[in-house]
């Protein structure tokens, strides 16, 4: 997803300094503008399983982070979902659907007892959210809820947890985190899918049919590029343009409902994103030069490719959605075109002198960035080198599923290096007013970075990005059942 991501127009929020908006922000108001996006040891880590439990030691600090930022509002019942950055990003309680979608994945992946009733207690708080909507009753869910109290930079203090006092969701207001994105609710349906399929309860399959149902009726669009849209803002107003991203999550979650329901019109539906997928490849050109082709952003009109920014995501979800040797070169386009390297003498870096990490940006414009310019307004100014560790982990997952020569080294090293910033980045973090385990969870990015999309990352850590770094160890691919 794209588009504004500072607190500017957008409804009951002051214009006073507050937080690093994440890139999940946009359609919480209407008239927004081009589309894109939805919305993070050494050694190289094995699955996790029932005889070994969570894997190596980085392993197991990455699933104690994510234990705590699920139960950091211990007071406050026990429907409740992960919050999804540590305090100091200054999005309070805020629990993102997408994250909370990875969490009940990485959790899953881990394939223990423990973890499997983390994933489950989850997904029936995405079942409540649900049901338990303030405003509709067809099977949405929003961008993002609020998990526990605090006081709002306005002084107004917000006393719930992610059920209010009503008994309705806690749906995140504050920030404008009231839309509806298609892929945020693909994401919510894939993981849902995936917990129907390990506890065979039907529950779970129904709640995952509903967002499927949901997408096909508020998404579906006879536009000339075909696909389904991004979603509805905080008015219900649908928004017109669409997103590789968004269709790629479909080609994931359609295909899983097919699998599970037997039911034809899902396949029919899969065909429809995938087709959409397809249209947006560029095999030839690419802006640096090199070989092997890419996908684009998306569209904003339905009509004409959106050509700049080209995201990371949109380069390593095809492949592990698709599985096709036609597109695999996209991930050789984002190893070599949106490779960085973060480390203490770099402008704007905020990583500590003696360390460095390797890995990928956001976006190719990500690399262009106005250095002397904030990334938004009260935000630091941008890193050209700043490592997505999310899109690190993507990418390394991605390798590994492949498996191409070179292509293990390769994830080794990016693994290798969000391992290195779990023990080194983000120390003396909280979740809940609560002190983190000691080096768990992976920040968000290794210096604050520019995503090209009006909004940035920063070294704060991300149930996401922790999430994405543990299915990466795992070998656990989301997007193909």
């Amino acid at each position: 997803m794209n588009g504004r991501s500072d607190r500017e127009g957008i409804p009951g929020v002051p214009d006073i300094p507050g937080p690093a908006l994440s890139r999940r922000t946009l359609i919480g108001a209407a008239g927004l503008g081009a589309a894109a996006l939805t919305v993070a040891g050494s050694g190289v880590a094995g699955a996790a399983n029932s005889t070994t439990g969570y894997g190596t030691s980085a392993q197991r600090r990455a699933h104690s982070f994510l234990a705590a930022a699920m139960d950091a509002y211990p007071d406050h019942g026990e429907v409740r979902l992960t919050q999804s950055y540590s305090d100091q990003a200054g999005l309070f309680s805020t629990a993102f659907t997408y994250d909370n979608a990875l969490a009940i994945l990485a959790h899953l992946a881990a394939r223990t007892e423990s973890g499997l009733r983390r994933a489950v207690a989850l997904g029936d708080a995405l079942r409540y959210a649900q049901a338990h909507d303030p405003v509709y009753d067809d099977g949405r869910l929003r961008q993002a809820y609020n998990v526990g109290p605090y006081v709002f930079y306005d002084g107004v203090a917000q006393p719930d947890g992610f059920v209010r006092a009503d008994g309705t969701a806690n749906v995140g207001t504050q920030f404008g985190f009231t839309g509806t994105a298609v892929g945020d609710m693909a994401w919510a349906g894939i993981a849902l899918a995936a917990l129907a399929r390990r506890t065979g309860k039907r529950r779970f399959l129904d709640a995952a049919v509903r967002i499927g149902a949901w997408i096909e009726v508020n998404a579906n669009t006879q536009q000339p590029l075909g696909g389904y849209k991004f979603g509805v803002d905080g008015a219900n107003v649908k928004l017109p343009f669409s997103s590789t991203e968004h269709n790629t999550d479909l080609v994931a979650l359609f295909g899983q409902l097919a699998l599970l329901t037997g039911d034809p019109v899902w396949r029919q539906r899969r065909a429809t994103a995938r087709a959409f997928v397809e249209k947006m490849w560029e095999p030839d050109r690419t802006p640096g030069g090199v070989s092997g082709g890419f996908f684009y952003t998306g569209t904003n009109d339905g009509a004409t490719v959106n050509k700049s920014p080209i995201p990371e995501d949109t380069q390593t979800w095809t492949h592990l959605a698709l599985n096709s040797r036609r597109y695999s070169g996209s991930l050789d386009w984002a190893a070599t075109e949106l490779a960085v390297l973060d480390r203490a003498d770099r402008v704007n870096s905020t990583v500590p002198a003696g360390q460095s990490y390797e890995g990928v940006t956001f976006s190719s414009v990500s690399l262009l960035a106005d250095e002397d310019t904030p990334i938004a307004p009260f935000q630091p100014k941008p890193n050209r080198n700043g490592v997505w560790f999310e899109g690190t982990a993507h990418l390394a997952l991605a390798l590994r599923d492949r498996a191409g020569h070179g292509d293990e080294a390769r994830a080794h090293r990016l693994i290798a290096s969000i391992e290195r910033a779990q023990e080194l980045l983000g120390t003396g973090q909280t979740v809940g007013s609560l002190a983190l385990p000691e080096r768990a969870g992976v920040v968000s990015a290794s210096s604050p970075l520019d995503t090209g999309f009006g909004f940035g990352y920063y070294p704060y850590r991300h149930a996401g990005a922790t999430a994405w770094y543990l299915l990466a160890a795992a070998r656990s691919n989301p997007l193909r059942a």
